[in-house]
């Protein structure tokens, strides 16, 4: 019996129904595999919380306002028109999710500082692309392709389309752009959505486009079929190794310099902490992340 049919036969025996495991992965929660098998752990199979940071929800926030911009005219798709957007489009994602409010502060100088600097990432994306020349085709497209079984998916936050099926994927980005050393996570993110465009469309996208708020760069590549099938290729060595991880419970430890933002320092092996016990269902938690309550994965 291989690794998913045991998982389903575990998550039937707990009762939990007939449906059967559906192997999924996005390019955030492999980023998280590749980066520390144990941080996989923690967030699908724990999924243990997290606390939201002000820098994180900025760029959320920017996120949002870079979306919503295109759903007015052309013409008025200027700096004033976005920068007027940030205060209700906060107002809506804190409607959203309260919790977030208490991010920021309540003093009103701290609230517009914050806002300010969200203010100037919009202000850098201006100086880097013209809205008022962009048609987008899709805005924060959810993607989804099945690859031998496993489910790929994720959420793009720009697709551009030019006549002769010419497609631009397009992510923003807040922070800095990276240096060579992790600059491949960020590509493989890309790449990961250009073969499920591929495998849906059937179309190879002309350019994957980041855009780094940060430092005010562009990062382009033009993939071509043999780095989809070397991606796809990667994307089923990882799956594999999620599977053999699940099954034995040997959700090991990588120690990098990321380890400085990890949320989970205090019960990390690597820092003298002990991991929780793993849940009954652990097997079905780790290979289905809709089960595990990733219904809606987020990328940045």
């Amino acid at each position: 019996m291989d690794q998913t049919a045991a998982a389903t036969t575990q998550a039937r025996s707990e009762g939990s129904g007939p449906r059967p495991v559906k192997p999924a992965l996005s390019p955030s929660r492999a980023g998280d595999f590749m980066q520390c098998p144990l941080l996989y752990r923690f967030r699908v199979v724990d999924r243990l919380p997290e606390e939201p940071s002000a820098a994180a929800a900025r760029g959320t926030l920017v996120h949002s306002v870079l979306e919503h911009l295109f759903d007015v005219p052309a013409a008025e798709r200027t700096l004033e028109t976005a920068v007027a957007l940030l205060e209700p489009q906060w107002a809506a994602l804190v409607e959203q999710e309260p919790e977030l409010a208490s991010l920021i502060g309540e003093e009103t100088t701290a609230h517009e500082s914050w806002l300010a600097d969200a203010a100037e990432l919009v202000r850098r994306w201006f100086a880097l692309e013209d809205p008022t020349r962009l048609e987008p085709a899709e805005r924060e497209l959810y993607v989804e392709a099945e690859v031998d079984g496993l489910t790929l998916r994720g959420y793009i936050d720009r697709l551009d389309e030019a006549p002769g099926d010419l497609l631009r994927v397009v992510d923003y980005k807040t922070g800095r752009s990276p240096s060579e050393l992790f600059e491949a996570k960020a590509l493989f993110q890309m790449k990961f959505y250009a073969l499920v465009l591929w495998r849906t469309r059937g179309v190879i996208p002309r350019m994957l486009q980041l855009v780094y708020l940060g430092n005010s760069e562009i990062v382009r590549y033009e993939p071509a079929e043999a780095d989809l099938l070397a991606t796809e290729r990667k994307i089923k060595a990882l799956w594999q190794a999620i599977e053999r991880a699940a099954t034995t419970g040997d959700w090991r430890p990588h120690r990098t310099k990321l380890c400085d933002w990890c949320s989970h320092q205090a019960i990390c092996p690597e820092f003298g902490g002990t991991p929780p016990q793993l849940p009954d269902n652990a097997i079905g938690l780790a290979l289905d992340p809709v089960r595990a309550g990733e219904a809606s994965p987020t990328e940045d």
